[in-house]
């Protein structure tokens, strides 16, 4: 953030008419109509549309291979997760992943693509202990500030099948680790009640929050969510849980959905997907009806898992639209606002739009309206975030 105070003139905030937003210390002071006028610091918006920036709720900087020679995607064509997993640890060490280079690399794009938050999964395991966290802590030092961070110590290779892991969530929660992690706990480690034991005493006991990859689908998927969700309730968590992924939501009947929605509201869990290609549509109006926040995210980034990926969220809300059969303005818009001013949740902040008290996390893009940006994934012309300016025309600043 800077302390510096200016304005940034004639913008379009949303796609509205043409405004001056001034910013000091970092946040937004004002939003005022365009006057015309300029003083000495102040930025010249050229009537481009404004956005908040994006904030990418479920990533995994740790895993990439970005910024190294081109890796072969070498797995199974008929992959599953327990593969993904074990190619992964097979070959993670032949590609130095992780390393701070790559993680730099990785959030740097996030910048160019004018996402200023992420929350990001690191893996913490057997085999590299908590050089995971380590890198990721480096790499955020080294953009210093320019994109804000929550990490979560993530046991990509089970909690309980793997003894010592639980102990290593414990020592990573105690390292700085905003959440730990959990993975599957009836495929995964076989024992739904004693995984979520263990992981919902560590938050209670180091004051973390927790954030659940769940891919399980049918009645196993329904059940780890009661699971969730009464534990949550007990431990007193509210406000500090997040289901990942959930694929088994959207293939739930409706009344067990509607059960399950009710529950999520009750217990103030938050839910992120990153709309796969293939998956069953969430159902996302109801738990907007409910409260329960939603988030969008990237997932890997040229990885062990995939060699896809660029770090652009808007290309991500452009999935989630499609993916839920969006062609209406309204709902369009609804798809960015998703992947912009709705994840404040996910950061702690109360607020994350273009309005005074709200950081000055801005995009600045060439478009006729917000259905138009999320329908061509225009290049984000100037990019701030907490009032600095981190990107412009494609090139990262810092």
């Amino acid at each position: 953030m800077t302390d510096k105070k200016f304005t940034l003139r004639n913008v379009r905030p949303w796609g509205a008419g043409a405004a001056d937003i001034t910013v000091s210390g970092g946040a937004i002071t004002d939003v005022t109509p365009a006057s015309g006028a300029f003083e000495s610091g102040d930025l010249d918006g050229g009537g481009l549309l404004a956005i908040p920036g994006f904030i990418n709720t479920h990533a995994h900087v740790d895993k990439s291979w970005w910024g190294k020679p081109w890796v072969p995607y070498t797995y199974s064509d008929h992959p599953t997760v327990e593969g993904w997993i074990a190619n992964e640890r097979a070959q993670r060490g032949n590609y130095d992943i992780p390393n701070a280079n790559s993680a730099v690399a990785v959030l740097r794009e996030f910048l160019r693509h004018g996402t200023t938050a992420t929350r990001t999964h690191i893996d913490v395991d057997l085999g590299i202990g908590l050089k995971g966290l380590e890198t990721v802590q480096a790499a955020v030092a080294e953009l210093d500030g320019a994109i804000e961070v929550q990490t979560v110590a993530f046991p990509q290779d089970g909690v309980l099948r793997r003894p010592g892991v639980m102990q290593l969530l414990d020592e990573a929660a105690q390292a700085g680790a905003d959440s730990i992690g959990g993975l599957d706990p009836g495929t995964i480690d076989g024992d739904v009640e004693g995984q979520l034991d263990g992981l919902f005493q560590i938050a209670v006991e180091r004051g973390v929050g927790l954030d659940l990859h769940l891919h399980d689908f049918g009645s196993l998927g329904a059940y780890e969510y009661r699971q969730v969700i009464r534990r949550t309730i007990d431990a007193g968590l509210q406000g500090r849980v997040n289901i990942s992924h959930g694929f088994a939501m959207g293939t739930l009947q409706q009344g067990v959905q509607e059960e399950i929605i009710e529950g999520l509201a009750e217990a103030g869990i938050s839910w992120t997907t990153v709309a796969m290609s293939g998956a069953a549509p969430l159902p996302w109006q109801r738990m907007r009806e409910r409260g329960v926040p939603l988030g969008l995210g990237t997932d890997g980034i040229r990885d062990l898992w995939s060699p896809f990926g660029d770090g652009d969220l808007l290309r991500v809300a452009f999935a989630f639209a499609r993916l839920h059969g969006f062609r209406h303005d309204d709902k369009l818009t609804t798809a960015v606002e998703y992947a912009t001013k709705h994840g404040a949740p996910f950061l702690g902040r109360e607020l994350h739009d273009l309005v005074a008290g709200a950081r000055a996390d801005i995009v600045l893009l060439d478009a006729e309206n917000v259905p138009d940006v999320l329908v061509r994934c225009p290049q984000r012309r100037l990019v701030l975030s907490g009032g600095r300016v981190v990107a412009s025309d494609g090139d990262v600043l810092v």
